[in-house]
């Protein structure tokens, strides 16, 4: 169970407790909901009701609840790189290939799998990760351990706060930095590969810079500003960069089985209840270096 704890100022005085809870401590109208039915709304070490009014110093306790049974999930053992780790929040290296999350088509195999035997010791542990990678995509992605976390983490996404930067070896060699603005849609009769749509498409922007040129490719670091499906891919594939070894939007490579030539290097986002910094990174793959070797 998650506890959040604040005292009222004098600025709180008058002000009913359930507004409090939803500004000051961002609770959502939900686990809003969830925690007064549970009697997990406390003042002054009683149990409050939603319309008390507050007094300078009165203390506010919230025990947001632990969520029920979700979706059954097969604990499998297997590697999980966790580079971050509080009580709020993880961040952990994925491998690649390797799915993300379970499906009906695909139960067991996936880091969800994994994570699940990981965190076996967790009651009601449920995977909420915030950026999804694709199978063939190695590299950082974070996740909250709660639903208090994950809506706070989830406001911070396509802002400032939550930065996420790529390392990719793309096929031909070029130099320079530039911005991509062109709306990305489903592909019409798919359901996975996607296309520029200039009609249908949703607005995605990706910024992107080259580092290093070998082989007849490019190394170049990227920065998403929206988060498509297969944006970078379709992006860099629609500018006539595809991805090295995507089989969806470019070529397959026998030098990378299952997967393409795309990492997620850094992450930097704000803890969501200290407000501190956190950033990490993950260096490009040995397998993807290489491709730029001659």
């Amino acid at each position: 169970m998650k506890e959040l704890r604040a005292v009222a100022g004098e600025k709180d005085a008058g002000r009913k407790i359930k507004y409090f809870v939803r500004g000051n401590l961002q609770v959502s109208y939900g686990q809003f909901c969830a925690m007064k039915a549970t009697g997990g709304l406390l003042l002054n070490g009683a149990i409050a009701h939603a319309d008390a009014l507050l007094r300078p110093g009165d203390e506010i306790v919230v025990r947001l609840p632990d969520p029920g049974p979700g979706k059954a999930v097969r604990p499998e053992p297997g590697p999980v790189d966790i580079v971050y780790e509080d009580e709020d929040l993880y961040i952990l290296d994925k491998e690649a290939p390797l799915a993300c999350q379970c499906t009906p088509k695909q139960p067991s195999g996936t880091l969800e799998n994994r994570l699940y035997h990981r965190f076996c010791d967790v009651p009601g542990f449920v995977f909420r990760p915030l950026n999804r990678l694709d199978r063939g995509t190695s590299g950082l992605m974070a996740a909250a351990k709660h639903a208090h976390a994950c809506q706070l983490l989830q406001r911070q996404l396509h802002s400032d706060c939550f930065v996420r930067e790529y390392l990719a070896v793309v096929e031909g060699e070029f130099s320079g930095e530039a911005r991509i603005d062109l709306p990305i849609a489903k592909a019409e009769g798919a359901t996975v590969r996607r296309v520029v749509d200039a009609q249908r498409g949703q607005r995605a922007v990706t910024h992107y810079r080259s580092l290093a040129q070998g082989n007849g490719r490019t190394l170049v670091r990227l920065r998403l500003e929206t988060g498509r499906t297969h944006q970078i891919r379709v992006h860099m594939a629609a500018i006539g960069h595809p991805i090295a070894g995507d089989f969806l939007y470019g070529s397959e490579l026998a030098a990378l089985p299952g997967r393409f030539a795309l990492h997620s290097a850094r992450i930097a986002l704000v803890q969501p209840l200290t407000h501190a910094q956190i950033v990490c990174e993950s260096p490009l793959p040995e397998a993807l270096r290489r491709l730029l070797e001659s």
